[in-house]
């Protein structure tokens, strides 16, 4: 006879271990599952006879428990053997908050919550009915030994553990990245035990390794956190390991790296966290070639392929974002948050460091919103984020300083870029608009090679996304590349991509090819026209782009953004040549044309006959500009107003 069976579910398995564990260091006997049932038994028959054979059962109790079919069976052949719980045949040990009901409602349970581990050991063995072991002095979790010398107590920290900062209490979503990370790490495939987690600086993926070391703890006897920077830094690191391992003291930096990488491939168990790498080939020559642990990488760098499996980090889901702020706000300000996740292209840093500004500042989380919309670059150089080392411009002003050291024309590259929409750029607008750019961006663009390697340096760190001929780059870093610019160069850079909008958004009217090669360069040309405005740069080429873009909206019944463009056209023409001038007179018929489309005919009358005027006074009548005003015109009277 076995003095203790142990039922429990599979949820609270390491509970039932440590119980387990104390219970025959203390000198009973224990069947439990996961150490007595052989695979391939008849697990139902097997869990019968383990109950019937012994003295007593204990049920490590749970809301797992309590929901289990099997428990409710084990406990009630317990009750069977023992009604009226004279021999106590049925010991519940309680390790989560739950409450029993039906026949458990009646037995008195051990509780273990709230307990460390101490107390609750010595609990149950005084339950248990063996002596009390207690000690001459207080026994201390241990500290210097690698592999657990039995099962650790749920929530105790492995007793090898140096991840910094505490766990932070505002992490929110991520869970199918987290479920499907511990997934691949566990699934046993070739090269899954090695996990880079990729993306632009601010996506939290530091945060992301943090919260799985936290969340995951009870799975490794080790977890280490090695600042992966430089080589230099994960040679301390590594001597902070060995120190731990308690391996002997080595003369040379080498010798502790080639230890500590022996120690790992012959254990198991463990888990390094290599943060902030930077290149695959330095960090290659650190890494162990086998053992039973886990690796995880956090990168700016996507290039991991040839050493790890990629976990792409992205921005927070939209639910994610709003909950995150409102949570690390303390504001129930639903739409406000919604509104801010929006603004700020729901970037965990940025939102965090939001967060911080609100907290910091005492302020609503819409008076922080109207001063992010007013000043967006200067408010992300304040309040600094609780969780991280930097806020979000000078998270990014590190690695641009990187790409103009090894890339000049790279970080030229990425200043052009944040004067246009931030997603779909085409590569191939960039290389046709070489001539518009100043050097070296205009040799690198021209040169097929020469941008690949440009565009290269930029994923590097992550400052621009995507594969084929279209990019990517998140809206926030266009905001901080511009704020480092001068009032010189802003106007430069605005000139040269309005130049090079102006170059690609031209099409043939009567062509259905030339609408539909134009269709992805709309944003970026009213996105660089918007800026060009605001710096001052080539009014006519404005005026030029607006109506163009009004023809491409007006194309496709898109009326009142159509007007929009077309109005703002005639301003700035207006404004440069005054009432009267052959490109205003252009500018009033496209605004005649979109508004006779919106039904507003006598304002489309007013239009038309304005531009008539000025076109038979700059032009004549016979000019084709004036004959097709007149017909405009004459359309629109033959219908009634």
């Amino acid at each position: 006879m076995k003095d203790f069976f142990i039922s429990y579910n599979k949820a609270d398995r390491q509970w039932a271990e440590w119980i387990a564990w104390q219970l025959e260091e203390a000198g009973h006997s224990v069947v439990i599952q996961c150490w007595d049932f052989l695979p391939g038994c008849n697990f139902v028959l097997e869990m019968h006879e383990a109950a019937k054979a012994a003295e007593r059962t204990i049920g490590v109790l749970s809301p797992n428990f309590l929901a289990s079919m099997f428990a409710q069976q084990e406990f009630a052949a317990a009750l069977v053997r023992d009604p009226t719980g004279e021999k106590r045949k049925l010991l519940l040990i309680r390790v989560q908050d739950c409450q029993p009901d039906g026949l458990l409602a009646a037995i008195n349970y051990l509780d273990l919550v709230g307990l460390d581990e101490d107390a609750a050991r010595k609990k149950i063995l005084a339950v248990a009915g063996g002596k009390r072991l207690k000690p001459s002095s207080q026994p201390g979790f241990p500290s210097t030994h690698a592999e657990m010398q039995g099962p650790r107590f749920p929530g105790a920290l492995p007793p090898i553990w140096n991840v910094p900062h505490l766990r932070n209490p505002n992490f929110t979503g991520r869970e199918q990245m987290l479920n499907d990370l511990h997934a691949v790490l566990n699934s046993g495939q070739t090269a899954s035990w090695l996990q880079a987690l990729t993306g632009l600086g601010g996506k939290g993926k530091t945060t992301l390794a943090r919260e799985f070391a936290y969340r995951y703890q009870a799975d490794y006897d080790l977890i280490w956190w090695v600042r992966a920077e430089e080589p230099a830094s994960i040679t301390m690191d590594y001597a902070g390991l060995a120190a731990a391992l308690g391996l002997p003291k080595m003369d040379s930096p080498d010798q502790v790296v080639n230890a500590v990488k022996g120690w790992l491939g012959q254990n198991r168990k463990w888990l390094l966290i290599f943060d902030n790498a930077q290149d695959p080939d330095a960090l290659n020559r650190f890494l162990p070639q086998g053992g039973g642990g886990h690796v995880l990488i956090t990168s700016r760098n996507p290039n991991w392929g040839s050493l790890a499996s990629l976990l792409p980090v992205d921005v927070f889901e939209p639910t994610e974002a709003v909950d995150f702020i409102r949570r690390r706000t303390n504001q129930d300000d639903h739409s406000s948050a919604q509104a801010l996740a929006t603004e700020t292209g729901r970037l965990p840093l940025a939102l965090e460091q939001a967060g911080a500004y609100i907290k910091e500042s005492g302020i609503k989380l819409s008076d922080y919103l109207a001063r992010f919309r007013k000043n967006r670059a200067e408010i992300l150089k304040r309040g600094k984020p609780t969780d991280y080392l930097d806020t979000v411009a000078t998270t990014w002003n590190i690695s641009f300083q990187a790409v103009r050291t090894k890339s000049p024309a790279g970080a030229d590259l990425l200043v052009l870029c944040s004067f246009l929409a931030p997603d779909d750029i085409p590569r191939s607008m960039i290389a046709a608009g070489a001539e518009h750019f100043p050097e070296p961006l205009a040799s690198a663009a021209a040169d097929e090679l020469e941008l690949d390697s440009a565009m290269a340096e930029l994923r590097r760190y992550s400052l621009i996304t995507g594969v084929g001929d279209n990019f990517s780059m998140h809206q926030l870093v266009q905001v901080v590349v511009r704020s480092w610019l001068a009032k010189d160069e802003l106007k430069k850079w605005s000139a040269a991509s309005l130049d090079m909008l102006n170059g690609a958004f031209q099409f043939d009217e009567n062509s259905q090819k030339s609408w539909e090669e134009c269709a992805p360069l709309l944003l970026h040309a009213l996105a660089c026209a918007g800026y060009a405005e605001v710096h001052g740069v080539a009014s006519e080429i404005i005026a030029e782009i607006l109506n163009n873009a009004g023809s491409y909206q007006r194309h496709f019944a898109d009326f009142d953004e159509a007007k929009s463009c077309f109005e703002r056209a005639l301003a700035i023409d207006e404004k440069a040549f005054g009432q009267e001038h052959p490109s205003v007179a252009r500018d009033v018929n496209n605004l005649g044309a979109v508004l006779q489309d919106l039904g507003d005919l006598a304002g489309a009358k007013r239009c038309y006959e304005r531009s008539i005027r000025i076109l038979q006074k700059f032009l004549g009548d016979d000019h084709p500009l004036t004959k097709k005003a007149k017909a405009n015109l004459d359309a629109l009277d033959s219908q009634k107003f």
